[in-house]
């Protein structure tokens, strides 16, 4: 009980330090005269992935593997089985392939390279460079296209920006609501992390389990609030993009960073289960988009079910 306290508490205190860190920056960023366009597709787009970025730093400092390979895994997995899932019941996802098309390949390129670089069942500092060069790379090709080239998902990242309301308006709370989401988003990721671990050893399950599914649930509320959010106001593109930008961020930027500071051996079941879940659930998701240039309420439940498929499957076949 008391260890399900502590993830409840680290979850709370990670979705407000995220929630306080993203206006504190959109704030900030809007007083140094910072373009909508790169606002929404840095602060917004990789800001919510804050949570999983500290949580997974957090783990890897402190030698567990497992949870900071496993959150970024299953983060992924969730953001687009569960939360575009839930969206898409909300309200049919409808979507311009060119929108997507770049954010959406990058996705499953990113999946690829994960499992290209873990063939040798680590992660080592040579591979968290080639991660983090290739966010550079992304973010560098991002930016270009949608700056100079007037690509129509420029739209896209002023639109993150936009629903992120109630900033705060003067330069003291600026930098309260920045230093508290910091300091909130640290103190949470150990709070969770001892709480998960607890659970783990507590119920004779793998740290990888719970890094997979009860961290990485709780590391994507802030996906999931302005995901929904997004859904409820019939901006679809906002949704997906949300989604597939914190996805980027969390295979490139999260590993690249962790595995940077501290080499990542990746468990068995991640290996033999996970990272094909997650490149699969990547494909299916663009065959919706691509064929229908939509994510209908149907295929929306069917991401849910694959999602309690999942964690089923999670707890049961691959629970060691």
């Amino acid at each position: 009980m008391l260890n399900l306290l502590f993830v409840a508490l680290g979850v709370v205190l990670l979705t407000g330090g995220g929630e306080a860190l993203i206006r504190g920056s959109l704030a900030a960023a809007s007083r140094m005269g910072v373009s909508p366009l790169l606002s929404g597709l840095l602060i917004v787009g990789f800001g919510t992935s804050a949570p999983e970025l500290v949580v997974s730093i957090d783990a890897a400092l402190n030698e567990r593997p497992d949870i900071a390979i496993g959150n970024v895994v299953g983060s992924n997995i969730g953001n687009i089985l569960l939360i575009l899932g839930l969206c898409a019941v909300i309200t049919p996802l409808a979507v311009k392939p060119l929108v997507l098309r770049r954010d959406g390949v990058t996705v499953v390129a990113a999946s690829i390279l994960f499992l290209v670089l873990v063939g040798g069942s680590a992660l080592a500092r040579f591979d968290a460079a080639i991660f983090l060069l290739g966010l550079g790379a992304y973010l560098v090709w991002a930016y270009r296209t949608e700056r100079f080239g007037g690509a129509p998902s420029a739209a896209l990242h002023v639109a993150e920006g936009q629903e992120v309301t109630s900033l705060p308006r003067t330069t003291l709370w600026i930098v309260m609501a920045v230093v508290m989401g910091l300091a909130l988003l640290i103190v949470g990721s150990q709070v969770l992390l001892r709480g998960a671990v607890g659970i783990a050893e507590s119920l004779g399950l793998s740290e990888a389990v719970i890094g997979l599914t009860l961290v990485a649930i709780g590391t994507s509320l802030p996906e999931l609030s302005i995901s929904v959010i997004a859904a409820f106001r019939r901006h679809a593109d906002v949704a997906i993009g949300n989604v597939l930008g914190s996805n980027i961020f969390n295979l490139l930027g999260i590993l690249g960073i962790s595995a940077l500071l501290q080499p990542l051996p990746v468990h068995e079941r991640i290996l033999q289960f996970d990272q094909w879940v997650m490149l699969g659930t990547s494909l299916v998701l663009l065959f919706f988009l691509y064929t229908g240039s939509r994510l209908s309420r149907l295929e929306g439940g069917l991401l849910l079910l694959g999602y309690g498929a999942y964690v089923g499957l999670s707890f049961t076949v691959f629970g060691g």
